[in-house]
């Protein structure tokens, strides 16, 4: 489902799409308003989301689409890296963050990685939250993060910087299902569902801004 305020991008898109056998645009909506309902009504696999709709953020829209329906997955497009916008969406159960200017291949390769059930960030994006993250040197003594042990917190900085199981397997030395089942437990231990959110967790109440 397509979800954007003005229609000559959502026509865009969808010309995009309709030459792609696997994906279907089942439903259009330019508010919040009408995307919920339109949710409702199309039960869409995944919400390509615009974050500034005419009535309201996008982030409104996918927090309610999400509640009603857990196995929807919401990818973002935006024109703007705003790291404020990128960590609200993660936390309203956004899957995916992208730019706009996003290569029409690129936003197909997104959409499918959403479907999956992965999580995707834009590189652009996550440079400007790794390079926040560096500016940040003093941590919090947050409730959450302090349920986490040393190795649990060393593999949730990597989790942050976008390193994958196996890659932060190879670096630490540990079996990829050991990884896992650590990530899993990080995950449970901060209460959210997601690699990303866990990231964005850390990026909101580890670090004290300009410290």
């Amino acid at each position: 489902m397509l979800v954007d305020d003005h229609e000559v991008v959502r026509s865009g898109i969808k010309a995009l799409l309709a030459g792609i056998g696997d994906v279907v645009v089942s439903g259009e909506a330019g508010s919040v308003r009408d995307a919920v309902a339109q949710a409702e009504r199309c039960a869409p696999d995944v919400v390509v989301m615009d974050v500034r709709l005419s009535d309201g953020s996008g982030i409104e829209a996918t927090r309610d689409i999400r509640a009603r329906r857990p196995a929807t997955q919401v990818l973002m497009l935006t024109s703007f890296a705003d790291d404020e916008a990128l960590f609200a969406s993660i936390m309203a159960g956004a899957a995916g963050y992208v730019l706009k200017q996003i290569r029409g291949d690129e936003l197909v390769r997104a959409i499918r990685t959403v479907g999956q059930g992965h999580s995707l960030l834009d590189p652009v994006v996550t440079k400007g939250v790794l390079e926040r993250l560096r500016r940040n040197k003093q941590l919090l003594v947050d409730e959450r993060l302090a349920r986490l042990s040393a190795r649990e917190e060393r593999i949730l900085s990597l989790v942050a910087a976008g390193s994958t199981n196996r890659q932060i397997a190879g670096e630490l030395g540990l079996a990829e299902k050991t990884v896992k089942n650590y990530v899993s437990s990080i995950l449970a231990k901060l209460e959210v569902g997601r690699r990303a959110e866990a990231a964005a967790y850390l990026a909101r109440h580890g670090p004290t801004p300009g410290a």
